[in-house]
């Protein structure tokens, strides 16, 4: 983050490749380039930019984002998952034959929950769509089943409202894999109450749900760092971010793996003691919910039980930490 407002007040473009410093500060640095006339962009390639392009995609032809996000690998079990036992689920799926051949704590954190929290965050900072009231729910969907699944409840699906993220399962809740999953892809469900727009939504196969109101856009796979150049180019030729905070609408907060006793230091995103869970911002800020992205190496000062958000009382900060510093003038 401080590099990064470094580069800014120095007249250069930045082009956000950790989603993590952007859902905690990205709004106030977005700010700080507008004002600076530079350009800052979130990284094409990575999700949270792919989902910004469906949404920029839907609301230019019209139609009304009801959700929109990403597939993942998901259980209710593995937000228990430390890096010493996520290679146990890791195996299961990866050709790698070598658990020291890879950052067991990073890939943790994409089974945890906690970086579908942080992406679908940063996509609703950059859009203004809004979390669900209770955060992510990882509803098994296959692909050709997005619109049914992601629609809301009062029309048969799973959200809690319209508008909004939510990331989906290529598991079921019994452990076996959901067919034609969303696993690696993004995607964007959109509804139309015209009947033409409705019509060819059937007729051109927008993979509408069984009331033929809502219909499905994805792109199945992602490239992260090999189409990075995307976002370099609209930058330095076109002035255009692809993807960027637009507001402070979600955040993603630290939430207890296990018990946790005062005393003990937490070792951040991916590790044994939290995982991030995706929330309003207003509901953060009421609850004073410690932001994921500063649990790292700072001490907890009272018991927590699992479960339970942590907040800002609940641990000893660095107020001159450079991260705590922004956010604490985000917020």
């Amino acid at each position: 983050i401080e590099h990064c407002r470094r580069a800014i007040h120095a007249g250069h473009h930045v082009v956000m490749v950790s989603v993590e410093a952007d859902v905690v500060a990205g709004p106030l640095l977005a700010r700080e380039a507008a004002a600076a006339g530079v350009v800052y962009s979130l990284a094409w390639g990575d999700q949270p930019a792919l989902v910004c392009e469906h949404i920029d995609w839907a609301r230019a032809c019209g139609f009304e984002v009801v959700c929109a996000g990403k597939g993942t690998r998901y259980h209710p079990d593995y937000h228990q998952l430390t890096p010493d036992t996520v290679w146990d689920v890791l195996r299961q799926y990866l050709d790698i034959q070598d658990p020291q051949s890879i950052n067991l704590k990073m890939f943790n954190s994409f089974l945890d929950g906690s970086k579908s929290g942080i992406e679908m965050t940063a996509v609703c900072n950059a859009t203004g769509l809004t979390p669900q009231p209770n955060g992510l729910g990882f509803p098994p969907s296959s692909r050709f089943d997005l619109a049914n699944t992601c629609k809301p409840t009062t029309d048969g699906g799973q959200l809690e409202r319209r508008g909004t993220t939510e990331v989906v399962s290529s598991l079921n809740r019994d452990g076996s894999d959901v067919p034609h999953h969303l696993a690696m892809g993004t995607y964007v469900v959109i509804a139309s109450e015209t009947d033409y727009a409705q019509r060819c939504m059937g007729e051109y196969h927008m993979l509408p749900d069984s009331s033929g109101r809502y219909g499905t856009l994805y792109r199945p796979i992602h490239m992260i760092g090999m189409e990075l150049g995307i976002s370099v180019a609209s930058v330095a030729l076109r002035g255009e971010a692809t993807g960027a905070p637009i507001g402070f609408h979600a955040d993603v907060v630290a939430t207890a793996k296990r018990p946790l006793k005062a005393g003990e230091i937490l070792d951040g995103e991916g590790g044994a003691c939290v995982w991030g869970r995706q929330l309003p911002a207003a509901s953060s800020l009421a609850l004073g919910a410690l932001p994921l992205g500063l649990a790292g190496e700072v001490r907890v000062i009272r018991d927590i039980e699992t479960g339970s958000v942590l907040t800002w009382d609940d641990v000893m900060l660095d107020e001159n930490d450079a991260a705590v510093r922004a956010r604490r003038e985000m917020e």
